[in-house]
């Protein structure tokens, strides 16, 4: 087993173990440190009391004035050194000789310590001197006559133990501290690598790094835009693709999500906890589906996640092609009815009504080409000429009459919407407007359609005597999914005219009375920058 495939819980053992091992040995080291000082200091206070009581004695006085006086003065300081536990005691006149001292051979001799010079001028005071015998802690008393003058210096030793001998004293304590530490210290690594190990759902360091990885490389390839921000607004996750449709420079990771994408819903999202899945908005001048869900740990929101996609092309495309489908069925329709008008020109031939059949053919001539004229030369794109076209004849086809106001006019589009834009609208609203028929019986059906526009604003108005709308459901039409066509529709059509009307800031009104009919009226502004100013 390798270091890096070790399990989590012994690396943490470990490391703890040896955290705590090498706390208790810089501990032990300052311990032991401060040990020998206090052990210093004591021995020097020691020793200092042992030479003042030396110093005192009358009969050390008496004697060290004495030649050979070290005969009497020896026996004397043993038995003071026995009794005060010293090491040593020497006793040297003014001349430096010995009149006391452990090795006998020493008495008579001069010393030549160089470290009792103050103590020769009246000075009390300790020192620590390297000895034959160990570091030892010394203290210099002067010895004063009756006269009070200096007659000789009284010098008190012990010596200092080892750093084993102190060691040696107190191995029980170190002993019983280095049991207990070790124990708590490894059931506290133990309870703590479990924790930890639960918290990371029972996953190793390294398959945390593989996971990390391999969610790095997923999130990059995708081909969705993927921004997910923490409990506090900040983002967390940024993918490239996001980086491409939000046009986002640079690496904006920990940045609040109001300061990269101004119109986010990332924030309503993660104070209300409710997912919003499939949702068109517009960011910029992109139109994206997104999806926005919350992240939860243990019920607790921490934060947002936003998957999306650029729909721009791909709606411009489906309105294409649904502005290229309008074509077809006008083409289709007008097709089948030009069949049937061939129909009848060739009956009135068979029945010799040749006046009547010229006449029939150059009223329907006369009132398509009035109708393509119009619509050609009133409407701005050619999508929107077909697509009305188309409906007038989808009318004709299922027996409804399609009017087309003569004094609509469409030049130029609202700021925010295009001719994509126009197809789904009036797609929709003349389509449901077919529908209000169905199951109904009138002796006239039709369906009047305006578009009119001046320099401030711009009008769709799709008016119906169908079938009407009743109360209860009239508040609910916009939402999406929602149908009153059964399983032929697909709740979208209302709900996308609704959300095409948010995008271009206009406004939609409804009225409708059961059995009689409903206009629906949208109303955009064709100035928004000077009203927004």
């Amino acid at each position: 087993m390798t270091l890096k495939h070790m399990p989590i819980r012994w690396k943490i053992t470990i490391l703890s173990f040896g955290v705590v091992l090498f706390s208790i040995l810089i501990g032990g080291i300052i311990v032991i440190g401060n040990t020998i000082e206090s052990k210093e200091d004591a021995l020097g206070e020691h020793a200092m009391i042992t030479g003042r009581t030396v110093a005192n004695l009358p009969d050390i006085k008496e004697n060290l004035t004495e030649p050979a006086g070290w005969t009497k003065i020896n026996p004397i300081v043993e038995r003071i050194r026995t009794v005060n536990d010293a090491d040593y005691i020497v006793i040297l006149n003014m001349n430096r000789i010995r009149y006391s001292h452990p090795v006998a051979d020493q008495l008579g001799t001069v010393s030549s310590g160089k470290d009792e010079g103050p103590a020769f001028a009246e000075h009390s005071y300790t020192a620590k001197a390297q000895g034959e015998m160990g570091t030892a802690i010394r203290a210099f008393v002067p010895i004063m006559s009756e006269n009070h003058e200096q007659i000789g210096v009284a010098i008190v030793g012990n010596i200092l133990p080892s750093v084993g001998e102190i060691l040696n004293d107190i191995k029980k304590e170190i002993l019983f501290v280095l049991f207990l530490t070790a124990l708590f210290g490894v059931i506290g690594s133990w309870l703590l690598a479990r924790h930890l190990k639960d918290q990371t759902f029972r996953l190793e360091p390294y398959e945390i790094v593989q996971l990390l990885v391999e969610r790095t490389a997923t999130f990059q390839a995708m081909n969705e835009g993927i921004v997910a921000i923490d409990k506090n607004g900040s983002i967390s996750i940024l993918n490239d693709k996001a980086k491409q449709i939000l046009d986002i420079k640079g690496d904006r990771i920990g940045d609040p999500i109001q300061s990269v994408v101004r119109e986010t819903k990332l924030l309503k999202v993660l104070q209300e906890g409710a997912p919003v899945y499939h949702e068109e908005m517009r960011v910029g001048d992109k139109l994206i589906m997104s999806t926005r869900v919350p992240i939860r740990v243990e019920d607790e929101i921490v934060g947002a996640v936003a998957v999306f996609q650029d729909r721009t092309e791909a709606t411009k495309l489906a309105e294409e092609l649904t502005g290229v489908k309008a074509f077809v069925d006008a083409l289709r329709v007008q097709n089948h009815e030009h069949l049937n008008k061939l129909h009848t020109i060739a009956g009135l031939i068979q029945l010799d009504k040749k006046e009547q059949a010229l006449e029939f053919v150059f009223d329907a001539s006369e009132k398509q080409e009035e109708l393509s004229r119009f619509l050609i030369t009133k409407m701005k794109d050619y999508s929107i000429s077909g697509l009305l076209l188309s409906k007038v004849s989808r009318g004709k086809e299922i027996g409804i009459e399609v009017s087309i106001d003569e004094t609509s006019e469409l030049k130029s589009y609202p700021p925010l919407l295009d001719k994509h834009d126009f197809v789904l609208i009036l797609g929709n609203l003349i389509e449901n407007a077919f529908h209000s028929f169905h199951g109904i019986k009138r002796d006239q059906k039709w369906v009047d359609i305006s578009i009119k526009q001046d320099d401030t604003v711009c009008s769709i108005a799709v008016e119906d005597n169908g079938k009407g709308i009743p109360k209860e459901k009239k508040n609910h039409i916009f939402e999406k999914g929602y149908t009153t066509k059964g399983e032929g529709g697909s709740g979208y059509g209302l709900y996308l005219v609704h959300k095409t009307v948010e995008k271009g800031q206009g406004e939609i009104e409804v009225i409708s009375q059961p059995g009689e009919g409903t206009s629906v009226l949208l109303i955009f502004p064709m100035n928004l920058k000077e009203e927004k100013a």
